[in-house]
């Protein structure tokens, strides 16, 4: 009972951090701001953190682990490389639309950790995309797609979300889904997949 109410704790010093870091700029933001927020002394703080830098790697981390937790079970989808990549691609951006606060941190707050927790976010990126890049390079071996370069394919990606979290609004002129599917489209499209389109409208496709 303890460990999970610590765990709690833990994940709401996080959350708490995130919308500070978010609002405030993590330079701006004190841990005495993060302990009034989750209601704790600031020592207690200590209990889960070594320091506001490893809060920072904390809150990043956890952003990076939903991200590939959500992309392996994208992975599970049936079908070929495309398939893959759609479901990949579905979570890639409906992710980046609906946590923009914690996109946003992990964006401009990556050259506020120390090199060796840098090195850690900037590892588990890499590992995210060097799926993408595997199943763009699979669509080109099956003869699914024309790839250029699968490198600044997956760089193209990657650009459409980060630009979603940038502008995307619940109450905007288009819904969620409508802009995942027309960025589902301009990828597949770049790809030069033959039946971009079809697939993209294809019921259930996201």
């Amino acid at each position: 009972m303890t460990s999970t109410i610590e765990g709690g704790t833990a994940h709401a010093i996080r959350e708490e951090a995130a919308k500070l870091f978010f609002q405030r700029g993590y330079d701006a933001t004190t841990l005495r701001q993060v302990a009034a927020a989750v209601g704790l002394k600031v020592g207690s703080l200590y209990n889960h953190i070594d320091s506001k830098e490893h809060l920072l790697l904390q809150v990043m981390g956890e952003i990076m682990d939903d991200l590939l937790s959500l992309q392996q079970q994208a992975l599970a989808t049936e079908g070929d490389a495309i398939d893959k990549l759609q479901a990949v691609l579905a979570c890639h951006l409906r992710f980046h639309a609906e946590r923009a606060q914690e996109v946003f941190i992990g964006n401009t707050e990556l050259r506020s950790l120390p090199q060796d927790a840098r090195e850690v976010i900037v590892g588990k990126r890499r590992e995210y995309e060097d799926i993408i890049q595997g199943l763009i390079e699979e669509a080109g071996q099956q003869g699914l797609a024309s790839v250029l370069d699968a490198r600044i394919h997956v760089y193209s990606i990657v650009a459409h979300a980060t630009h979603i979290a940038s502008w995307y609004r619940p109450d905007g002129r288009l819904s969620l889904d409508e802009i995942m599917r027309i960025y589902t489209t301009i990828a597949l499209r770049e790809l030069r997949v033959p039946d971009a389109d079809e697939r993209v409208d294809r019921p259930g496709a996201d």
